[in-house]
């Protein structure tokens, strides 16, 4: 025994690994395209392996090589034909094989290109089961056929083709297990591009995205997708480095912003976007000579910001958040001139921004008189929030501290009880909804404060102003698994995504999954989340078995229940959609459009009968 120990324990040089770059893409997958997924989320690895390929073929159009670049996709097969330069044919292999290969560190070729570092080709080619490259140039050819990364061929010829590079791929199902493509997230990465690239043709599948207006359009469209009408026509400014467009609603709640460098969609914003808000914040104070909050002046604001760099610095290669903080000075001193320039212009919309910010500055006044109101009429009715039992460990992500702590936000007495008796004291709390909570999507801001259930909630989480105090690293739904339970599901996570988008935007929000049916007989028991589930453990325990179908959490009894918030936990984390893209659903399902909603369900309701 004490030799087979030692042994496992030998470190040596036999323990030490060199992997080539394509082994370690394929290994550490997540490094070098973030999540994997399954498509059914816009940042799903198969869409960053897509964006890596149409990237090229936008840095051509940026550099003045090829007005039009088609796409086509057939399951999970992509194809992408530029119309560019051309991959140099004495490199195409190397272009699409080598790391830290490519002419995108050359400035002469590459000014304001997205992929610095070499490896976003690289990355498509090494994890694609199928990935094909053919560069035309100037009559001729040079094709390479891979496998997993592997070269199997190269083909080389006369052609009669336009010059541009061709690349076909098929993500490898063995790391992309169940991942698809899915149109609405393609179209969307599509007419993104076509907003930063006036006058690029971009053909998906036959259908044609193009845009006259860049940023302008962008906005507008936003502004449709919600049914929000603009105070003022939406400013947009124009170079070839910098672009920003925004505008005012009176239908909005909070701030939305697209930024972008190099064409890269930066969904965590960065130095750019945080300057950006800096140089308008002091525009609108400078020409109105106030001291205005940047919540004052942003609040109901829809725009974009687009910026092209030489060397951008991002956060992970994913790129999803700009890191260059030697450019936010000169950033936030040409917003500022341009938009003074323009107020002094067109004094007219000034006017009319200063107006809304002042409206804003106004409610937002009436709002801390109401949070005052709340505040102490909580502290009158007790020192401790009545529906919340809590835990002992609560979440600190400053000091990384009272990771596992979780809430359970539980409908009614009944199921609170079960989760209750049976929780970890430790890491686990639980709160108690009344019954089903305000529906608040068109609601404002105060009615968080008005409402006691939805402050108390609030409060229980301590996340008022911002996620710094958030007391549990998971807030979890805990429903029934019927239609009353969905109700309040969908209310809970319209809730979050109203007021508090941030929780789901971080990852904190879940759906705790219970079982439906329990399948026993004298010998097993057996609890399964779905009917297939069901069907199988009855097969397994025999007709003899008996089967129970669980109506609410109450039912299950607190010894049953343990182990469905133990080790064994079902959780489905909610995932996190832009303001954008959620507006339109959480509006169609829960706003005041009930006829609308009616005839779709009435029109797509389907009856079965059980024989």
């Amino acid at each position: 025994m004490a030799d087979e120990k030692s042994a496992k324990h030998n470190y040596d040089e036999s323990k030490v690994k060199t992997l080539s770059s394509i082994e370690h893409i394929r290994l550490r997958t997540g490094m070098y395209i973030g999540r994997i997924g399954t498509g059914a989320h816009y940042d799903d690895g198969c869409y960053i392996l897509l964006k890596e390929v149409i990237d090229n073929a936008i840095d051509e159009y940026i550099m003045g090589f090829g007005k039009q670049v088609e796409i086509s996709i057939e399951g999970n097969r992509v194809r992408v034909r530029d119309f560019g330069r051309g991959i140099p044919l004495g490199k195409v292999i190397e272009c699409v094989s080598q790391i830290n290969t490519g002419a995108k560190y050359n400035d002469d070729v590459f000014q304001f290109s997205v992929g610095l570092n070499g490896v976003g080709t690289k990355a498509v080619n090494a994890l694609s089961q199928a990935f094909i490259v053919r560069s035309h140039r100037d009559g001729e050819f040079v094709e390479g056929v891979f496998k997993q990364g592997r070269l199997k061929r190269e083909n080389k010829g006369k052609t009669k083709e336009t010059n541009g590079t061709f690349i076909e791929f098929e993500p490898d199902p063995t790391i992309f297990k169940e991942s698809e493509f899915r149109p609405e997230f393609v179209e969307r990465r599509l007419r993104h591009y076509s907003y930063l690239n006036t006058g690029l043709r971009l053909i998906y599948n036959g259908k044609e995205f193009v845009s006259r207006h860049g940023l302008h359009d962008l906005v507008m469209e936003d502004l449709a997708g919600d049914n929000a009408e603009p105070i003022y026509p939406p400013l947009h400014y124009t170079s070839k480095t910098l672009e920003f467009c925004f505008t005012h609603t009176n239908s909005r709640y909070g701030e939305s912003f697209y930024s972008f460098v190099n064409g890269q969609y930066t969904s965590d914003g960065g130095t750019h976007l945080s300057a950006f808000r800096e140089g308008l914040l002091k525009a609108v104070n400078e020409y109105s000579k106030k001291g205005y909050d940047g919540d004052d002046v942003r609040e109901c604001m829809v725009g974009a910001v687009a910026i092209r760099l030489q060397d951008p610095v991002f956060e992970s290669q994913t790129k999803n958040k700009l890191g260059n903080t030697e450019i936010r000075t000169d950033l936030v001193n040409k917003v500022r001139e341009e938009l003074l320039h323009f107020f002094n212009r067109n004094k007219q919309v000034a006017e009319q921004i200063l107006a809304k910010v002042e409206d804003t500055k106004q409610l937002r006044k009436e709002l801390q008189d109401v949070k005052k109101l709340a505040r102490e009429r909580a502290k009158a009715v007790t020192l401790r929030i009545p529906q919340l039992k809590d835990c002992k460990t609560h979440f600190d992500k400053k000091k990384d501290k009272g990771r596992g702590s979780m809430v359970f936000i539980c409908e009614g007495q009944s199921a609170a009880g079960s989760i209750t008796s049976c929780r970890n004291v430790e890491t686990q709390a639980v709160f108690t909804l009344k019954g089903k909570p305000l529906n608040v999507w068109d609601l404002k801001r105060d009615i968080v404060y008005k409402n006691d259930e939805l402050y108390n909630l609030m409060s229980a989480l301590d996340i008022e102003d911002n996620l710094d105090g958030l007391r549990y690293e998971r807030v979890i739904l805990a429903t029934d698994a019927d239609v009353d339970g969905m109700h309040i599901r969908n209310l809970m996570i319209t809730y979050f995504m109203k007021f508090f988008e941030q929780v789901v935007h971080d990852g904190h929000l879940y759906v705790l999954e219970t079982p439906l049916f329990r399948v026993r007989n004298k010998h097993e028991t057996i609890y399964c989340y779905s009917e297939a589930e069901r069907d199988t453990a009855a097969a397994k325990l025999g007709r003899s078995c008996e089967i129970t179908r669980f109506k609410g959490l109450g039912e299950i009894s607190p010894g049953e229940f343990k182990q469905f918030i133990g080790k064994g936990m079902r959780l489905s984390q909610v995932e996190y959609a832009p303001r954008a893209d959620a507006a339109n659903i959480l509006t169609f399902y829960m706003g005041k459009n009930t006829p609308e909603r009616k005839d779709y369900i009435m029109g797509n309701l389907v009856v079965t009968v059980e024989e």
